[in-house]
């Protein structure tokens, strides 16, 4: 972990916004994992007295895996799943401000565009850092940001407050949450005076296609290598997909092909 200057105990007004992750295997709601590491740098800055805040339903069990993380409340901006998240942001940091506002690169579902940082911070007029790994010191008005970039590479900024961060994988893992935390914790619910994102209920959503698989690469020794490696039979090609015909028809040509594959013989 990068060493910090930053006191957890003096006046530094931070909010985190989190939304809800998805599991890439299971499909789970879960934590965001990148919103959890900004609860973790928000923690570390301002300790219990950082703010967490969310748009959309306060019923998802999710959300109460970030008051485990050892926070007493989080904010719910009570809003449908096709609401506009950025107005609602603004009037709620206009209602009660902050210094530095923290969020991950971008969600885990839904549309997942990145862009909400960016337009919340045009909309306030704020600077914003994208992909941060940890707030350094705070003195005078000024942060020291460190920044991550590709290669494992680092860049030391320096930020007037308030300003909007991004908080990259580069940043310090985020802590287990605690089951007893999560139930003591509670919502802080509001209706949020949202509009509807027109552009999104045009959309069609469909299934994600599976990617097409990375080809062999083959470390041919000898020429009978390589041309043994050009000439062999593609795996999962040469197949056909049956729909129609009788199910004579369609045991005819399963046996058909485990008479070529030489499964039968």
């Amino acid at each position: 972990m990068p060493n910090s200057n930053v006191n957890p105990e003096r006046n530094i007004r931070v909010a985190t916004l989190v939304s809800v992750g998805q599991h890439p295997k299971s499909g789970r709601t879960r934590r965001a994992g990148q919103d959890a590491r900004a609860v973790e740098l928000g923690l570390k800055m301002a300790g219990t007295a950082s703010r967490l805040i969310h748009v959309g339903d306060m019923a998802e069990p999710a959300l109460r895996q970030y008051l485990g993380m050892g926070l007493p409340q989080l904010s719910v901006l009570q809003a449908g799943p096709d609401a506009d998240a950025v107005p609602a942001l603004a009037t709620h940091l206009d209602e009660q401000p902050a210094d530095i506002v923290l969020t991950g690169v971008r969600a885990e579902s839904g549309e997942a565009s990145g862009m909400v940082p960016y337009l919340l911070a045009e909309r306030l007029g704020w600077p914003l850092i994208p992909r941060i790994a940890d707030i350094q010191t705070i003195d005078n008005g000024m942060a020291e940001v460190l920044q991550a970039l590709p290669r494992g590479q680092r860049r030391l900024l320096r930020v007037p407050l308030p300003f909007v961060a991004t908080v990259d994988n580069a940043a310090p893992e985020a802590r287990q949450y605690a089951f007893g935390p999560s139930r003591r914790g509670n919502f802080a619910v509001s209706l949020a005076n949202t509009t509807a994102d027109d552009e999104r209920q045009q959309w069609q959503e469909l299934p994600a296609k599976p990617r097409p698989k990375r080809l062999n690469v083959v470390k041919a020794k000898s020429a009978a290598d390589r041309f043994k490696a050009a000439t062999a039979k593609p795996q999962g090609q040469g197949g056909k997909v049956i729909r129609d015909g009788t199910d004579r028809e369609k045991a005819e040509a399963i046996m058909a092909l485990l008479v070529a594959e030489g499964v039968v013989r």
